[in-house]
């Protein structure tokens, strides 16, 4: 084991490899970053168009002036997420006000899922679906933990709820007559 080891400089030249993309000629993305238009794309012609069909509502990057080729489309957008997504399509995609809409339309997505399941006369096996089942047998502990978090935080907020922060109105004795210490 080495003592008092001191921070000297390296020279770059004795290590093997340093500098291999220094050369812009060697630089494999270095035809790419000069690229002005289109046409100096080697590879325009091949370039695929949107060939996929658009038979339903897709939303799209404001950075994108047209949809791309290949798009999923398993459900297009409905309800309320719906409405959240399209709000946060007006949004670029380096912007809070894009991806935080994103992440709540995903939550409320999954309460109109469960919603319409009830509609639909099928009750949900949320425990079973969310994994507890094989959690429950390779990760017990977590699982314990885990929801006696959620039940103590549950627990909590019901109590929080149900004293409505209502402060205790006493009554105090002035001549004869009971007043409420508001009264005064």
């Amino acid at each position: 084991m080495e003592k008092n080891v001191i921070n000297t400089p390296i020279d770059p030249a004795h290590i093997k490899g340093w500098g291999i993309d220094a050369d812009p000629k060697n630089d494999p993305t270095y035809p790419m970053r000069a690229r002005m238009n289109i046409t100096q794309d080697p590879d325009y012609k091949h370039r695929p168009e949107s060939k996929q069909p658009v038979d339903v509502e897709v939303l799209r990057s404001v950075e994108r002036p047209n949809v791309s080729a290949v798009f999923g489309t398993p459900e297009p957008p409905s309800g309320l997420s719906g409405w959240i997504r399209r709000a946060a399509f007006h949004y670029s995609e380096n912007e809070y006000a894009h991806w935080l809409p994103l992440i709540l339309a995903d939550r409320v997505n999954v309460v109109e899922g469960v919603l319409s399941d009830l509609v639909h006369g099928k009750f949900p096996n949320i425990y079973a679906e969310k994994g507890y089942p094989v959690e429950w047998k390779h990760n017990r502990t977590s699982l314990v933990l885990k929801l006696s978090t959620v039940a103590a935080v549950a627990a909590g907020a019901l109590i929080l709820l149900s004293s409505g922060g209502k402060k205790s109105k006493k009554r105090k004795r002035d001549g004869g007559d009971y007043r409420s210490e508001y009264d005064y």
